[in-house]
């Protein structure tokens, strides 16, 4: 074994980590080609109740929603009802918009989880400003969508290369949750929230409930 330490593991922290829904938006979600729509419904659905089911602080915000980019869908807004709603009315990169600044800078947090339509555009501008403000980003990859893989494959390089962490819907989960011991809710809650979204965990549940024992 190498003396010589590795990099060091940055890990998400529930007690210092919000959700940012960026641009997730009804119009937008049609440009997205390279995930299978009713996978991708899914997995923005999926990503959005991370902090419903964690307890994250979150910010809403989309770009001109009156014109073809629409509104968030309405189980995201339903979701959050007080949660901060930025509709920015033309800025692309969010951070532009000095009212959404305003309302990720009053969190109080350091980690930033988010993702947005379009990769290249609405996630990757937002990150890479985020990164030089000085905030750690985790991007959730596939609740993030484009126009093709090589659009978006270029797309996670550049941020990678700037220093933000891509990472998976149930990465970013088992990450914030670390130890099913302290699962939020408990262990049958849990289980219920990555069977909603997660439709291999699902069957993963499904097969250990009818075999376990019931005492």
């Amino acid at each position: 074994m190498s003396s010589t330490p590795g990099p060091k593991y940055k890990r998400l922290n529930i007690a210092d980590a919000a959700l940012l829904v960026v641009d997730l938006q009804v119009g937008l979600f049609q440009l997205v080609k390279d995930i299978e729509p009713r996978a991708y419904r899914n997995n923005i659905l999926g990503f959005s109740a991370i902090g419903t089911y964690f307890g994250l602080p979150v910010v809403l915000t989309t770009s001109a929603e009156t014109g073809p980019n629409g509104p968030l869908p309405k189980e995201i807004t339903d979701a959050y009802p007080d949660a901060p709603y930025i509709k920015r009315p033309g800025e692309v990169d969010a951070w532009d918009n000095k009212d959404f600044r305003n309302a990720v800078q009053a969190l109080g947090k350091k980690q930033l989880i988010l993702a947005g339509i379009t990769t290249d555009v609405c996630a990757a501008f937002l990150s890479l400003s985020l990164r030089e403000a000085g905030y750690d980003v985790w991007v959730v990859a596939e609740a993030c969508g484009t126009f093709d893989k090589p659009t978006a494959d270029l797309a996670n390089l550049r941020m990678l290369n700037a220093g933000v962490t891509i990472t998976s819907l149930f990465g970013a989960a088992c990450e914030l949750m670390r130890d099913w011991r302290d699962a939020p809710g408990g262990v049958d809650v849990a289980q219920d929230w990555y069977s909603k979204w997660l439709p291999n965990y699902d069957m993963l549940v499904r097969s250990y409930r009818a075999i376990a024992p019931t005492d």
